[in-house]
């Protein structure tokens, strides 16, 4: 309840900082309702309940705040506050393009280059990379560590009988890392791989991770992958699918069964879609990309992911909510 009550005060000044800039919230039409703060707070107590399980149950490490300390910490809480200002005078002006027009995008695909979420430099700066983790567990109140730490379930269960010695999983779009640092301390011998599109956001990840084993670090396109076929037991995306474009997301799937060896492990935890929750959870789905630059959220909310991950070779083994995320366990078919 600590981190609870600490990214919501975080988040308090954060909309002060953005009411202060300039930011007015966009009015929700009557027919678009969301639940009342009361069940969002009781889902997000939920969810923290079932992380603590996962401690319990010894799938999950205690703790897990990255290193760094409470210094780096605040620096990056307060860097974050300064950053609002510009964020809202992108927001406003519905400009997109500063990763585009000041940094070097060469290699890169163009739906990449934007400015997710308004923010500065998009995925391409250091200092997106820098406030990213602080910006979305504020965001979310503290709960996107526990969101993506639901992964870490489907891997024990595939894991009970395996030396993690000989296991490889690979993070796709790895970002920062968090998500692999919660896998090493988990799981100290196994063979761990992360790949992300961002050199910045790769350099924020080895930081993170730096005082553990280490980690093969791939700056990548997850379209192409260069690793081997079924070379991986397991491959993980964690809030990757949403920021694609529809023809991509199908391709990353296509890749995602080439990587992992018949009969292995893929986990998936993104956004809600539409119909997930029912209660009012779709009113949270149609405002986020009113709020933030997010120029694929609204297909992916509708899209088909069921289906585009079967014909891939992924077939379905449990699907849950967790809060507002979801996630997805496939193994690949053994005769692909």
């Amino acid at each position: 309840m600590v981190r609870l009550g600490w990214y919501t005060a975080m988040g308090l000044l954060a909309d002060r900082a953005a009411r202060q800039a300039g930011y007015r919230p966009v009015s929700r039409p009557a027919d678009r309702p969301v639940p009342d703060r009361d069940t969002v707070m009781a889902d997000i107590i939920d969810l923290f309940r079932r992380d603590a399980e996962l401690v319990r149950s010894g799938v999950a490490a205690l703790g897990g705040e990255p290193a760094g300390g409470l210094r780096d910490h605040f620096g990056r809480l307060r860097a974050m506050l300064d950053d609002i200002p510009s964020t809202i005078e992108r927001q406003t002006a519905r400009r997109v393009d500063t990763a585009s027009t000041s940094l070097d995008t060469s290699g890169l695909p163009n739906y990449f280059t934007q400015d997710f979420h308004f923010q500065t430099g998009g995925y391409l700066s250091d200092q997106s990379a820098r406030l990213y983790d602080v910006q979305v567990e504020t965001l979310f109140r503290g709960s996107a560590f526990a969101m993506r730490r639901q992964a870490l379930a489907p891997i024990a269960d595939f894991m009970r009988g395996r030396d993690q010695r000989d296991v490889r999983l690979l993070d796709v779009a790895c970002g920062t890392g968090r998500f692999l640092r919660e896998v090493r301390r988990a799981y100290p011998a196994m063979q761990l791989a992360g790949l992300d599109l961002s050199r910045p956001y790769l350099s924020e990840a080895e930081l993170h991770l730096s005082n553990l084993r280490g980690v093969q670090w791939i700056e990548g396109n997850a379209e192409a992958v260069p690793l081997a076929d079924a070379s991986q037991d397991i491959v993980t995306s964690i809030y990757l699918f949403h920021e694609l474009p529809p023809d991509v997301r199908r391709t990353v799937a296509a890749e995602i069964a080439r990587l992992l060896k018949p009969g292995g492990l893929f986990v998936f935890i993104d956004s809600l879609q539409r119909g997930d929750r029912s209660g009012g959870w779709d009113g949270f789905l149609d405002g986020f990309p009113e709020r933030f630059h997010e120029p694929y959220f609204r297909h992916y909310t509708i899209d088909d992911l069921d289906n585009a991950f079967t014909a891939a070779g992924l077939h379905a083994v449990a699907t849950w909510p967790a809060f507002l995320s979801k996630v997805m366990v496939r193994r690949k078919q053994m005769n692909a």
